[in-house]
């Protein structure tokens, strides 16, 4: 059975929904994992002998079938995590969903974007960055201010926490999030993939704390 959207409800009871389906995805997957790994084969292990016959010592059939809903799992997966990353902007910045606006000169397209990044204020601040770490591979220094992260601004938060950050972090590993930041004051724009197994703590690698203007 293939992906299956929640729903939608309100926004935030859909994000809710679309994140526990990531969870249970997240478990099948390792389920038919270990059903590789009980039978000492990975995706790629052959299944026939040298003389074109399933192999006796393998569960071919078991191990055909684990394959199989791994890769339709992986499918689901990928179409989960982007329907999250839609959903956590209608929680936090409803202005990004709705319908797109007439289309509009490079000229004026840059002037916009260029006004944007005027007008954004800074809603959190670095503390620290370890070296070799996703945020210290992307350019992130202590001190930097943020004044946008994918799609978060300061009126993505309605108390002093960073929860909405902390949310998109952890549907993000891998992909790319566009940070903007403000850096004795230059307006920077860089590219951040969380990710585990860096070496140390977190998917970024670095402190961030609440910044009041």
């Amino acid at each position: 059975m293939g992906f299956m959207l929640p729903s939608p409800t309100n926004p935030r009871e859909h994000a809710r929904a679309l994140m526990s389906q990531k969870e249970n995805t997240e478990a099948e997957l390792d389920a038919q994992f270990s059903i590789l790994k009980a039978n000492n084969s990975d995706m790629t292990t052959p299944l026939v002998d040298q003389e074109g016959f399933p192999r006796a010592d393998l569960d071919v059939y078991a191990i055909r079938h684990a394959r199989r809903r791994i890769n339709e799992l992986r499918n689901d997966y990928k179409d989960v995590m982007n329907e999250i990353e839609k959903a956590l902007q209608a929680v936090y910045d409803p202005s990004t969903v709705g319908p797109s606006s007439p289309a509009v000169s490079e000229g004026v397209a840059q002037r916009a974007r260029s006004d944007d990044v005027e007008s954004l204020s800074a809603f959190a601040r670095v503390d620290g960055v370890a070296p070799s770490s996703p945020a210290a591979e992307a350019g992130l220094e202590r001190e930097d201010l943020i004044l946008k992260f994918g799609s978060l601004t300061r009126s993505s938060f309605t108390a002093t926490a960073l929860q909405p950050l902390a949310d998109l972090v952890s549907v993000s590993e891998n992909r790319e999030i566009q940070v903007t930041i403000s850096r004795l004051e230059e307006i920077i724009t860089i590219k951040l993939i969380p990710r585990k197994g860096w070496g140390g703590r977190g998917m970024l690698g670095c402190h961030i704390i609440p910044h009041k203007s």
